[in-house]
């Protein structure tokens, strides 16, 4: 009975999780075709720099407690409020922190509207912090609903905001108000969703066990986010904000959405798997089945996209950005080869492995390094050929590593990563072909054209006993989710 439970409420979980996410895409997506018209490649490039420091703020900011409040065996009311106080406190020393630097930032730079554009933005430690802990009991108790909601809600109304600025003439305040209009809708959508407001900080409930966790991945969590801004920090100082603003909207247009759909998924991944620690036959199962569903369900579309970069982007962002074709490509094969390895993540979460976390962690972000070094000797399209070539580097030694320190289903997981990666080069192959063959019809035809001709190819695969049993895995847990959603909303 415990089993059918925990089942269907992951399956409820996933429902909203997904339905929230595909909403969430289509905004942002939105968001890129409207706000990259009215805006230019210098706006975005501010907003790159500053988010460098926002991004890294985060992390301290959120201390691992996310994460290690949903992985305790047991959370009191006590524990659950002194996290929520040491998140705010956190976010609070971070906005001044901030508020405080973006003077020494301006001077660095040479750029004087950095400043209040850093000024503003330290608020969202504030507001983040705010909401950390709510958004971690909603997690927690698999009450994904509320939260897909204020998900949803937040970048709706940001989106608009940013609009309105923009047209107004705004320039990058837009991308400022949009920030923090989606902050302050997200923390009051948590604090109504999650039904609770923190109590006085309780000595006598210990936070120590989680806070220990929490440094651990607080440091994994640093290297790996320093690894990933060397990339933007190179092409910054090398190649200019003009650049640097090409590079990071090609980057957003895929690792956005991209994590739009990881990350929330993890909300509902994280309390399964960490409930089935000593189950391991079943967690081998369910880490299985996460891998085909995050390849599949991503992998293709991604495919198609590297496929397609060329017709995507003039319709994504205009006839002015056409020089990120070559960086949208390499970036949707990068989003496969790291989308293969995230479930790794997953398992050093739910089993507390923090410092090995952080070990492996330190030993991946010297290749990525290395390789962006070599990379940015090539220009830009070589900084972008470099993550991708990491990527594929990391993931093996990803599941090579945990095998060592975990039960892991390490030939499943290879063999599941094998047909992904098959099935997907051959669609993304048959989209440029076929977009190809039709470019002369514009760049909607290429993208309809070829999008068709990949997903037939990629549905060709059936024939073969291996991806039928992967679909039959796959269309089983869709079932499950629709028929367990119709059964909660008819009770």
């Amino acid at each position: 009975m415990a089993s059918s439970s925990l089942a269907h409420a992951a399956a409820r979980g996933s429902l909203f999780t997904l339905g929230a996410q595909a909403a969430r895409i289509v905004l942002q997506l939105v968001s890129v075709v409207v706000l990259a018209r009215l805006l230019t490649p210098h706006d975005y490039g501010l907003l790159a720099i500053v988010l460098v420091l926002v991004g890294l703020g985060e992390i301290f900011r959120d201390f691992g407690l996310t994460s290690a409040s949903i992985q305790a065996p047991t959370l009191s009311s006590g524990q659950r409020d002194n996290l929520f106080w040491i998140n705010a406190l956190i976010g609070m020393g971070l906005a001044v922190l901030m508020l405080l630097g973006s003077w020494p930032l301006g001077a660095v730079t040479g750029e004087p509207e950095i400043v209040g554009m850093a000024q503003w933005l330290s608020l969202t430690f504030v507001l983040n912090g705010l909401a950390t802990q709510h958004r971690a009991s909603l997690m927690r108790a698999l009450r994904l609903r509320p939260l897909a909601i204020a998900d949803v809600a937040s970048a709706a109304i940001g989106l608009a905001v940013a609009i309105v600025v923009a047209l107004a003439g705004g320039g990058f305040w837009a991308l400022v108000a949009q920030q923090l209009t989606a902050g302050t809708v997200a923390l009051v959508g948590v604090v109504i969703g999650g039904g609770w407001l923190p109590g006085r900080y309780a000595r006598h409930e210990s936070v120590r066990s989680m806070v220990s966790l929490g440094w651990n991945l607080v440091a994994a969590n640093l290297v790996q986010y320093g690894a990933r801004q060397v990339d933007t920090i190179v092409v910054g100082v090398r190649f200019g904000t003009s650049s640097l603003g090409l590079y990071n909207r090609s980057f957003h247009l895929i690792m956005t959405p991209l994590g739009q759909v990881r990350s929330p998924l993890q909300s509902v991944a994280l309390p399964v798997l960490a409930r089935l620690q000593q189950d391991l036959p079943r967690f081998d199962t369910y880490v299985t089945a996460a891998q085909l569903a995050l390849g599949y369900l991503i992998g293709i579309p991604l495919a198609l996209v590297a496929g397609l970069a060329d017709p995507v982007v003039v319709i994504m962002l205009g006839d002015a950005w056409a020089d990120a074709s070559p960086l949208l490509r390499m970036f949707a094969i990068a989003g496969l080869l790291t989308t293969l390895s995230y479930v790794g993540y997953w398992v050093y979460l739910a089993r507390g492995l923090g410092g090995q976390l952080l070990r492996f962690t330190l030993c991946t972000a010297v290749i990525k390094i290395a390789c962006i070094a070599v990379g940015s000797f090539f220009g830009v399209v070589g900084v972008v050929v470099a993550i991708a070539v990491y990527h594929a580097i990391e993931w093996p030694i990803s599941l090579a590593w945990l095998s060592r320190i975990t039960p892991m289903p390490t030939r499943r997981l290879y063999a599941g990563a094998l047909r992904i990666v098959g099935v997907a080069t051959f669609a993304g192959t048959a989209a440029w072909a076929a977009g190809a063959a039709v470019a002369a019809l514009g760049p909607w035809a290429q993208v309809g054209v070829g999008s068709a001709a990949g997903l037939l190819l990629a549905a060709a695969a059936l024939v073969v006993p291996a991806y039928r049993r992967d679909a039959g895995s796959l269309l089983g847990f869709m079932r499950l989710m629709v028929t367990r959603q119709r059964t909660a909303d008819a009770s």
